[in-house]
Formats: structure tokens, sequence, C-alpha cells
């Protein structure tokens, strides 16, 4: 018998915020991140360990990000978030 996911409405739920930067980045690329979330790290010789040290200090940053990675898990249901 199969356990319920303590957290079955969560689409971050074990997720990392690597994860989350490398999906973005790989569908959408650096330049179209800088135009949505209009950040340094992402404008100015982006990478992901200047983004990860950002994120991981600027909540609004972060929130953002996963809230689009979440808006993007919608859009693209049934392949892999």
């Amino acid at each position: 018998m199969t356990q319920p996911s303590s957290h079955p409405n969560d689409p971050l739920h074990g997720v990392t915020l690597e994860t989350v930067l490398r999906t973005v980045a790989e569908r959408h690329g650096w330049e179209e991140m800088s135009r949505q979330i209009p950040i340094r790290c992402f404008m100015f010789d982006p990478t992901i360990k200047s983004s990860l040290t950002f994120l991981r200090k600027t909540p609004w940053a972060r929130k953002r990000l996963e809230d689009w990675y979440v808006y993007d898990a919608v859009r693209f249901k049934g392949g892999e978030v």
C-alpha cells in the first residue's frame, strides 16, 4: 500500500532551488529571466552560482522565481516540471 504524500498540493515539495533555477533557465534563457525578474545576477554575466547566492538571500526574488516555476509546471502539465 502506498503512503499518501504529506504535501500533495505543494509542487515545490522536494524540489531544490538549484533545480528550479536550472529548469527555468533551460526553458526560458537568462535574457527572458532578466526581463521577467530584473535582477543583476540574471542581467550581467549570469551564472547558476551567483544566482543561487542572491536568491537564497533575497526572499522576494526567490518567490518570483518559484512562482514562475509553478506556473510553468501547470502550463506544461503532463511532462516533467
